[in-house]
């Protein structure tokens, strides 16, 4: 086996049991939440026939999450959700049905002189900025690590955040934002990574990511003529789009009604956290180098994210920056404008073709589903 890939077997046969009794009725809350912010758009699943055929596959399908609210990453789904919960909760309002609207729940907000504080390495931070600051009003700073390019601090600003540099890397910009969060009155920190003490806001990221998968398995049978995703890959840094798709796709009532699916998660080869730890059988922290796919450079797994990866996860896949920058270039021929960590995902089903077609079941009947979390954006090309 390629020392690329980690395999988990064990995950074929597990179910994720949701802790919450709403199921799908939360889904439909998130998405009608969604609708009532500007810009609300459903994104594109592209199908990639020629690369199918290249692969031995039935079809490869790319969900196309550069333009998600006028952002280019699918972040603003899981933090509008995030804010507007996290505030109303901390407001004491009734804001677990998505009824206050969220212009109220800002202007109450802004009434008790709250703040936001974050951290990012690019799209979430902007993505918090975009709900907190520009849609909700609220003073929102955003924490970041040193070697974050000028250009993307300065499109976080852009939202109407303050940014606050950090030095060293995403790991060492947490606890400096943690303890500012905690000086200050009436501020909340919204994290989607889950820390010990700290869960309850990244589950709201996670369940924020629902529309995007609600939308994802509509299409794929709109595509397929009626045939269910058999594999989904999906980036991993911290680990809440991954919890996300992992749990969506091993959830009992999927299973129920479109039968068993596989899930691959993919990193990069300088932050490879989820293959360390899915290796080690607990969750490991590995030191990180620069990488072209940014927003996947993380040394820790979110808390929350590593139990439901560990048992779900059916393969870790890493790539290096090579490899994605070749995907990324393979996509642009397609029409497709994606960012590194959103091609990814393809280099990684090239990867999982190459070492271990047969033991992921990668065959004529798969469908597979790329989950293209990022736009096109400027990064030094690798050599």
């Amino acid at each position: 086996m390629s020392s690329f890939i980690y395999l988990n077997p064990t995950a074929r046969e597990w179910t994720y049991e949701s802790n919450s009794a709403q199921g799908g009725t939360q889904q439909d809350t998130v998405l009608t939440f969604h609708k009532t912010i500007p810009d609300y758009n459903e994104t594109t699943l592209h199908t990639l026939p020629d690369i199918a055929t290249e692969l031995g596959l039935g079809h490869v399908l790319l969900k196309d999450e550069s333009n998600r609210f006028g952002l280019p990453a699918f972040k603003i789904l899981g933090a509008s959700w995030a804010v507007y919960r996290a505030v109303g909760s901390h407001l004491g309002l009734p804001v677990s049905d998505g009824g206050i609207p969220f212009t109220d729940v800002g202007t109450k907000a802004k009434e008790a002189g709250v703040q936001i504080v974050t951290i990012t390495e690019g799209n979430c931070g902007r993505a918090v900025a975009r709900m907190a600051a520009e849609h909700m009003g609220i003073p929102t700073r955003v924490f970041v690590p040193s070697y974050m390019d000028e250009r993307t601090r300065e499109k976080i600003r852009s939202e109407g955040a303050e940014v606050i540099v950090v030095e060293g890397s995403y790991d060492d910009v947490i606890p400096v934002a943690m303890k500012e969060a905690k000086a200050r009155e009436n501020t909340i920190l919204v994290l989607d990574v889950g820390l010990e003490g700290y869960d309850e806001v990244p589950r709201y990221f996670v369940q924020g990511y629902s529309t995007m998968l609600a939308e994802s398995d509509r299409q794929v049978l709109e595509l397929t003529g009626g045939k269910p995703a058999t594999h989904a890959i999906v980036p991993v840094g911290a680990g809440s789009i991954g919890e996300a798709v992992t749990a969506h796709f091993k959830s009992a009532l999927r299973r129920k009604e479109f039968g068993l699916a596989r899930v691959l998660a993919v990193e990069p080869t300088t932050a490879a956290c989820l293959v360390e730890s899915l290796k080690a059988d607990k969750s490991v922290s590995v030191p990180t180098e620069d990488t072209i796919m940014c927003g996947m450079n993380c040394g820790t797994l979110s808390t929350t994210a590593w139990p439901v990866l560990r048992k779900g996860v059916d393969a870790g896949i890493v790539v290096t920056d090579l490899e994605s920058h070749d995907a990324v270039r393979e996509l642009h021929t397609h029409g497709i404008f994606a960012g590194p960590c959103g091609a990814a995902t393809l280099a990684a089903l090239r990867r999982a073709c190459a070492d271990a077609k047969q033991e992921l079941g990668l065959d004529i009947s798969s469908v597979v589903v790329l989950y293209c979390t990022e736009g096109q954006r400027d990064y030094p090309i690798p050599s």
